[in-house]
């Protein structure tokens, strides 16, 4: 690990969704805190899952693991960032305002961007205040996927540009007060991240295409906001033991061409690599081995009820879903889960089937690491539309109609106070929201498929219907039809069919697992969930891919027993799933996997 060898004190782990930061940030602050130096260890991630990978209970402040001495870890809680942010701004006014103005101000604290300055406010402590983080010799952020984090790493300059330019004293979060009392712990927030001395940026990635075209994407961006010094990880290196394994050679050969046409920005970045892990990186034990790899690889002995399972449930390969779907003739299908498990594939690909049917489809993403193009790789067909939700584009037309509607009979003193309004880093949110909201309601003429973002932004990007209507009559006096009629049409299961996507391992499948719970909440039932990249079917002899294999089944098991009421099951493919024969592959090469499994679980 090269940034190991004169760590600085703050480490930030960034990258594509599912490319193992979470697992490498908490493997270096393991061996940090082995070398004798007190660490803290910090989530900035919404969908964090820090508690599962240290096998520890976290909370929003500094907790110590037990099992090993000097580290303590947390997790930045945006739910309870917010709560704690809104009592700060409306408290000091109960009891002197009337309790309608106050009410008022409750409202104007609970949009989707209350949570992510709220949530920022306990980030910028931690780098902005010296003070906070004073008793530990480093500080290591593990932070949420990369377009989440881009935008997280240039609030400081947006709101202190916004705060530079407002002269009404007002914003979407309400009073600026609250805002301009943190001006120089931003401030000092910018110059810390931007400091070679003090922070190092880790991008982590893995040997494939996409992730390193993402990695160099970010790399980009990063030097844009000052933060140049970086290092690059790439993890989950492969090469075969054995010549006659198939699985395994293709395997290689995969990594081996990724990495020959690694993007050549990144080439120039000093590289560290980690070979992929037999095992799930769960627990203290296999966090410390990944930096220490052992080429002893103990096989997991599969449970024994997983034949039943496999005989019995309801399984579906990636054809018969396709059809299910197709009866419908029309509605929205969603591909949800955690980052890098493949949904952007699942989606083009059903897309293209549905296409190639007859149906009108649009193919869309509200991913801000949407990498739709690379996956299409050039397919082009009369009934199938490609777009993707640009935040950049869709909050500057979303600035012209305000100006050109509810500023329309303005005066220049109330264009220029709107204008200023329309300034604020929450306009995008809003944009960006009602751009889905207006995709969905595309499902009333044809088909459309969204490749959704990871998780977390996810959920805030669903649970933000309220908090927009109340923002967006702010602004303009009246609600989209496409926005008042999102929620029922996302609750209607005749309309709508949530697809949970997920890898067989314990990250993927138990983060699904609470994203299918938020749904529920939210009154949307999944259809079906999508396990991809198995390697249960495939006949392996190499002992790395024996131990990831026969570490897949308790969590197939648990996703059939516990979680899917439909479930397909999509093999590791030896050619990757682009183009359109890529994608043809992923739907029909799958369909006979129903079959293999049901033999494999006899045979067992």
């Amino acid at each position: 690990m090269r940034f190991l060898d004169v760590p600085t004190r703050n480490l930030f782990f960034t990258g594509k969704g599912g490319v193992g930061k979470t697992s490498l940030a908490c493997a270096t602050a393991i061996r940090l805190a082995d070398r004798g130096k007190r660490i803290l260890l910090v989530s900035t991630d919404p969908a964090s899952n820090l508690d599962e990978v240290l096998v520890a209970e976290l909370s929003s402040r500094p907790t110590a693991i037990v099992t090993v001495p000097k580290l303590w870890a947390m997790n930045i809680d945006p739910e309870q960032a917010a709560h704690e942010y809104r009592e700060r701004m409306v408290a000091p006014y109960r009891g002197i305002l009337p309790p309608a103005a106050v009410q008022s101000m409750e409202e104007q604290f609970s949009g989707s961007c209350t949570l992510e300055i709220a949530a920022f406010d306990e980030f910028a402590k931690l780098l902005g205040e010296p003070k906070s983080t004073s008793e530990y010799d480093h500080v290591i952020f593990d932070t949420a996927p990369t377009g989440h984090t881009l935008r997280l790493l240039s609030l400081p300059s947006a709101w202190s540009g916004f705060m530079e330019l407002n002269t009404s004293g007002t914003s979407c979060l309400g009073p600026l007060a609250g805002l301009q009392a943190q001006r120089a712990v931003y401030k000092s927030t910018v110059n810390v991240l931007a400091n070679h001395e003090e922070t190092t940026l880790v991008l982590v990635t893995r040997p494939e295409n996409s992730a390193l075209r993402e990695a160099a994407r970010t790399s980009g961006e990063l030097s844009e906001l000052g933060i140049r010094n970086q290092q690059l990880v790439v993890n989950g290196t492969f090469s075969a033991s054995d010549p006659s394994d198939l699985i395994a050679c293709a395997m290689q050969n995969r990594c081996e061409s990724a990495m020959a046409e690694m993007p050549i920005d990144l080439t120039r970045l000093p590289q560290t690599l980690i070979p992929l892990s037999a095992s799930s990186l769960v627990g203290i034990s296999s966090l410390r081995a990944l930096m220490a790899p052992t080429k002893n690889h103990d096989r997991v002995l599969a449970n024994g009820r997983t034949k039943d399972l496999l005989q019995t449930s309801n399984l579906y390969s990636m054809k018969s879903l396709v059809e299910e779907l197709a009866n419908g003739g029309r509605g929205v299908i969603l591909t949800m889960g955690k980052g890098g498990v493949g949904k952007t594939c699942v989606s083009a690909a059903i897309a293209v089937a549905l296409a190639e049917k007859g149906f009108q489809v649009h193919l869309t993403t509200t991913d801000p690491a949407a990498h739709l193009t690379a996956v299409l790789a050039g397919v082009s067909m009369v009934d199938l539309s490609v777009s993707c939700i640009d935040p950049a584009q869709v909050t500057a037309a979303y600035r012209n109609e305000v100006m050109n509607t509810a500023g329309a009979n303005l005066d220049e003193q109330g264009k220029a106070l709107l204008e200023e309004d329309l300034r604020s880093p929450c306009t995008e949110e809003i944009a960006v929201f009602r751009a889905f909201a207006e995709a969905v309601a595309e499902g009333e003429e044809g088909f459309v498929v969204l490749d959704t973002a990871p998780t977390g932004h996810t959920i805030l990007l669903l649970d933000s219907a309220l908090a927009y209507h109340r923002e967006v009559t702010r602004q303009t006096r009246q609600m989209p039809e496409p926005v008042e009629r999102l929620l029922p049409r996302l609750r209607d299961s005749e309309f709508t069919r949530v697809l949970v996507v997920t890898l067989p391992e314990s990250t993927p499948v138990h983060e699904a697992a609470k994203l299918q719970e938020d749904l529920r909440r939210a009154e949307i039932e999944p259809y079906a969930w999508v396990i991809n990249q198995s390697l249960i079917s495939h006949e392996i002899c190499d002992p790395i891919l024996l131990g990831r294999k026969s570490a897949e089944t308790p969590f197939i098991e648990e996703v059939l027993s516990e979680h899917a009421n439909r479930t397909v099951l999509i093999p590791w493919l030896v050619d990757a799933p682009t183009g359109l024969n890529g994608l043809h592959k992923l739907i029909h090469q799958e369909a006979d996997l129903v079959g293999q499994l049901k033999s494999f679980s006899m045979n067992k």
